[in-house]
């Protein structure tokens, strides 16, 4: 049908999961962050997409799909490790929610690669990872990641204000 494998059908599931988990959070609470329960299940939901990923080879071997997994893993330590070195305050602050972010963006990139090139089944979307349109895709993808960014920026700049002596 898809040519998906169980263990395919079972990391595109988990991944879902995590996806729909961090809209979830950044819609309820404006940022991705393991505080929230849908901010933390779509951390332990994004790792476990990660590693599922490490063991997929179904355009050969280590490939592109599999150093992001890699960078995702990274950027998602990165995050957390800012996540509980902040007060809320400072650098930290946005290195975590921006990470956080960022890694939801990383997972429009294969999300749309794997689906784009199989469905519909008859007559895929992309004719593969280069498809121009694909690549438009994710672009524009990019683009809205940039503006939630600044969207957070200047939530989190505003949170650090205090208010005027008047």
């Amino acid at each position: 049908m898809l040519n998906m494998t169980a263990f395919g059908m079972f990391h595109t599931a988990i991944s879902v999961v995590a996806v729909v988990a961090g809209i979830n959070a950044l819609f309820s609470h404006g940022e991705i962050g393991t505080r929230s329960r849908a901010g933390l299940t779509y951390v332990l939901f994004t790792v476990a997409t990660c590693i599922t990923g490490l063991f997929i080879f179904h355009h050969g071997g280590f490939g592109p799909p599999h150093a992001l997994a890699i960078i995702t893993l990274v950027v998602l330590a990165v995050a957390y490790a800012a996540e509980k070195r902040t007060s809320s305050a400072g650098l930290s602050r946005y290195m975590a929610v921006l990470g956080y972010s960022l890694t939801l963006f990383f997972h429009l990139i294969p999300g749309l690669t794997e689906t784009g090139t199989r469905v519909p089944v008859s007559h895929p979307a992309f004719t593969g990872p280069e498809d121009p349109m694909l690549k438009a895709l994710v672009g524009a993808g990019f683009l809205v990641y940039l503006g939630g960014a600044m969207v957070q920026v200047v939530r989190i700049r505003r949170s650090h204000r205090s208010p005027a002596v008047a």
